[in-house]
């Protein structure tokens, strides 16, 4: 009995500290665009009934792209690399920082709906708050500057902060959450490593030779699909945009 009241108070102490850190990101986002806009002197709000709509369908593509996952030789096996931020990056650039976050959290309930959790969440949390990493300095930076130029340095921004960011958050809470809620010794999960990489022996080692270089190859290729994707949809992007925000103003 004891041991059963442990196991729901750890899992509802994580599911607040989920519900925290989303509420952190919404945050971020959220106060970097409106500074921005007021910067501009937008008067737009945040969420518009097109974003809304167009936030739907890139969660429906994040979310099947999130089911296609592809092994890395130097890591183990629960570390998998998808491109389920391209859409996300996509929609944080057209729309801004709210709208990626948007994109990321309806991603994670899509998956959390149609498929399920098998690593009692941590996964999800992981996804969750490493692509936020990602897409929060990438899309803030081109919110502030829409050009190019400032795409490009975003998202090797974002690129940087996810592999330092995630690293580190892997060691310091992911793992040994994993571990705790999911029952599987850290000692194991090394050995997975170990197996791959005889580098691999510890928890920083594991995160540095798997998890790092998983990041940068992630934030590399979802940054360059990005840039070849957004130069076409960018300019649909905006003419619907222009023609709701047109459509808005003469029903008011």
């Amino acid at each position: 009995m004891n041991n059963l009241m442990q196991s729901v108070t750890e899992n509802l102490i994580f599911v607040l500290e989920f519900l925290g850190i989303v509420a952190l990101m919404f945050a971020v986002a959220y106060g970097a665009e409106k500074a921005a806009k007021k910067r501009d002197n937008d008067a737009e709000r945040v969420l518009s009934t097109r974003k809304i709509a167009v936030i739907g369908v890139f969660s429906a593509i994040a979310f099947m792209l999130m089911l296609l996952e592809f092994p890395v030789p130097f890591a183990p096996f629960f570390y998998e690399l998808d491109f389920s931020e391209i859409p996300a990056l996509i929609g944080a650039f057209a729309y801004g920082p709210v709208a990626g976050v948007m994109i990321e959290f309806c991603k994670i309930l899509l998956k959390l709906v149609f498929k399920g959790t098998t690593t009692a969440f941590v996964g999800d949390l992981a996804n969750f708050v490493i692509g936020c990493s990602f897409l929060l300095p990438a899309s803030i930076l081109y919110f502030f500057k829409k050009t190019k130029n400032m795409a490009i340095v975003g998202s090797a921004t974002g690129t940087l902060c996810m592999t330092i960011f995630g690293t580190a958050f892997n060691a310091v809470y992911l793992l040994p959450k994993f571990s705790q809620l999911f029952g599987m010794p850290l000692e194991e999960i090394i050995a997975l490593g170990t197996a791959i990489n005889p580098a691999i022996n510890s928890v920083s080692t594991l995160v540095i030779f798997a998890v790092a270089p998983l990041n940068i190859l992630k934030g590399g290729s979802v940054s360059i699909v990005t840039m070849l994707a957004y130069k076409k949809l960018s300019p649909i992007l905006k003419e619907g945009h222009r023609k709701m925000a047109v459509k808005t103003s003469l029903s008011e």
